[in-house]
């Protein structure tokens, strides 16, 4: 088959979750003999044209305005839409697949990759098919329990509220007559699909995201010069990484950590993101609370993999509907616990009491109470990390996920 993914970041240029999801299942849909074809955006000018990424063809369309602008032109960017259709329409695909489209190539290529394609679909990544950010309005401060059930429903009022200026009244209705021209839509999480069913988004199927844990092992050698690299030497490291927020929970795990030194002081905290104003929020608070601190700024591939490796608890604390954060998938993959949020899809990955724990973040106490049970506990920290890449090898291998895109695809295309 000639399948087409179409997303606004892809490698090498930019590292997303989405794209390096995206980017792993063209490299095993190419290895089963399929063409495989990229069109994605840039923002340098001297970035766009066609190349060759390990043997996918990318087609790089360049786009930027400023973000104000986004709830308008992510309906229609005449920016990339006359050159999205030249391209379309030379490549002929059987399969055009979108991820993220919801800034520059924006959600008129829909309609687009209708007229030229056999069969058209869309994985949803996150909420911004009727959100503009983070959902986070389900979320009630107060209560610091697991809830049991979430109203994702969101009302234009509240929109209005957050987002002010960059609000569009007409945004969501012209998004839901854009996804006509979809065949099907892929949620990611069993969470992520309920939250789009509560706000009349239809025809969704679940198909969570895949990893291939053999790629998350390396040798004792990299895992050592890490250590040495940032002094992790005789320490009880919990580690934080990818693209940090607030809604990420940071400063949470701060807080945490204060009372974990008190019973466990040779505990420290690694983080692994981008050097920014929010992680020099983190640097601040920790020096307030006297928490150690360790961050190691953007790093990726086999540093990645080490931090992981050398990390005896793996922190995913979001505060917002998170649909199903790639964090978990790359701990357990490495056999390490996790400590993850209740809200969104991190209760489909770990399983409380057996690869870790499910905590609401906003209990301090809780977080921190379970933080210290692994590090008292070695040995259940241990079997939790192995139950979890178990667990991750049987139910969210990239082979999984394959097997289940390309069952729709050959249901859409195969009486055509």
């Amino acid at each position: 088959m000639r399948i087409l993914f179409l997303l606004d970041d892809f490698p090498p240029i930019k590292y997303t979750s989405a794209s390096t999801l995206t980017y792993n299942l063209a490299k095993e849909l190419l290895k089963k003999g399929h063409r495989v074809f990229i069109i994605t955006s840039v923002q340098n000018k001297l970035q766009q044209g066609e190349g060759l990424y390990e043997g996918i063809k990318i087609f790089r369309i360049f786009s930027d305005y400023h973000i104000r602008w986004q709830s308008w032109l992510s309906l229609y960017n005449p920016q990339t839409i006359f050159q999205l259709k030249k391209i379309i329409k030379q490549i002929k695909p059987d399969i055009s697949h979108f991820h993220h489209i919801h800034r520059y190539l924006s959600y008129h290529s829909f309609k687009i990759a209708r007229q030229y394609s056999r069969a058209v679909f869309l994985t949803a990544h996150d909420v911004m098919l009727f959100h503009y950010a983070k959902l986070t309005e389900f979320i009630n401060q107060n209560n610091l329990m697991i809830p049991q059930q979430f109203n994702y429903k969101i009302t234009p009022w509240p929109q209005v509220k957050r987002f002010k200026k960059r609000y569009n009244p007409l945004r969501n209705i012209i998004i839901k007559h854009y996804l006509k021209y979809v065949d099907k839509i892929f949620a990611v999480s069993d969470a992520l699909k309920d939250a789009l069913n509560q706000n009349r988004i239809r025809n969704v199927e679940v198909i969570h995201n895949g990893i291939d844990v053999d790629e998350w092992q390396i040798d004792n050698d990299e895992i050592k010069n890490f250590r040495n690299k940032y002094n992790l030497f005789n320490k009880k490291i919990i580690f934080f990484g990818g693209r940090l927020s607030a809604l990420k929970g940071g400063e949470k795990i701060i807080k945490a950590m204060k009372v974990v030194i008190k019973e466990i002081p040779e505990s420290v905290l690694l983080v692994a993101g981008k050097k920014d104003d929010y992680t020099r929020r983190m640097l601040e608070l920790s020096e307030k609370e006297s928490v150690p601190f360790i961050l190691t700024g953007w790093i990726k591939e086999n540093e990645l993999k080490a931090a992981y490796w050398n990390s005896h608890i793996v922190m995913v604390p979001s505060i917002c509907m998170d649909s199903f954060p790639t964090t978990n998938l790359e701990a357990m993959s490495c056999k390490r616990p996790v400590i993850g949020t209740c809200f969104g899809g991190t209760i489909e990955i770990v399983v409380d009491g057996q690869t870790g724990y499910i905590v609401n973040p906003l209990n301090i106490q809780t977080m921190a109470e379970k933080i210290i049970d692994l590090l008292k506990n070695p040995q259940k920290a241990k079997q939790f990390g192995e139950t979890g890449y178990e667990r991750v090898k049987q139910k969210f291998s990239i082979d999984s996920q394959l097997k289940k895109t390309l069952e729709w695809y050959l249901k859409f295309t195969a009486n055509d």
